[in-house]
């Protein structure tokens, strides 16, 4: 297979949001970005708003081991590496909340598709990412993963409690420490972005930024140049307290 020139990128949950505005960005740039989403219709929908840039719509659902293989295989056939890996895909289930009254059931489903889901995908693309000549992997975490934060009674967002949302993303946090350790001799970066409070779907558009802001600390850890950082957390502000 020849080596295409620029740069291949997959963007999970990428049909609207934040990953979608990542999609856009990083498309711009000049990668080619398969974007992906688990509703085939949507996903084709969002790659056709980008059009003018070198977007494909790639199915993969990370409650569904099967579409994520599958989407590995795929990309192994058409590119046969993979440069950017953005795990942006994730949920909020209704019940979780405090941890006196939080839903089991809402835990166990946060922790399926945020953490186990974002580990399946990761190792499913990680044989791609180490034929790239540089790779970045970013986590989209969130602020609500920091221990320091969530501790903090002078922060703003110290009374956000969602043990399950919470504790995914603090999970996630602890991937990109492992996973940058294990791949610290590779040139494969590893690093977690806190996006802000953004106004998404996530949270019915309370958020006080705005998406391209949300998306500007994905964009920046997901174009590193090769001698970049690995193993960090950071937002637009700078770095995020684990």
């Amino acid at each position: 297979m020849p080596e295409t020139p620029e740069k291949i990128a997959l963007i999970t949950g990428a049909n609207k949001g934040i990953g979608f505005e990542v999609a856009r960005q990083i498309a711009a740039a000049g990668c080619t970005v398969l974007l992906g989403a688990r509703n085939r219709a949507l996903g084709e929908e969002a790659a056709a708003k980008l059009k003018a840039c070198d977007v494909r719509y790639i199915p993969i659902d990370l409650d569904d081991s099967a579409t994520i293989a599958a989407a590995a295989q795929a990309i192994d056939a058409d590119f046969g590496r993979l440069d950017i890996l953005v795990n942006n895909a994730g949920i909020v289930v209704p019940g979780d909340g405090l941890p006196s009254d939080s839903s089991l059931a809402a835990i166990e489903r946060t922790f399926r598709v945020n953490f186990f889901g974002t580990i399946a995908v990761t190792q499913a693309m990680l044989p791609l990412l180490r034929k790239a000549k540089s790779a970045s992997i970013v986590n989209v975490s969130s602020g609500l993963g920091s221990l320091t934060k969530s501790g903090d009674p002078a922060w703003t967002h110290v009374a956000a409690k969602y043990l399950g949302y919470a504790s995914s993303k603090a999970a996630l946090n602890m991937l990109t420490v492992q996973l940058a350790w294990e791949l610290r001799d590779t040139s494969i970066k590893v690093n977690s972005a806190e996006p802000g409070y953004t106004a998404t779907d996530l949270n019915q558009h309370r958020g006080t930024q705005t998406i391209p802001e949300g998306a500007a600390e994905i964009i920046r850890l997901a174009l590193l140049p090769d001698d970049g950082p690995t193993g960090t957390f950071s937002g637009n502000r700078g770095v995020v307290p684990w």
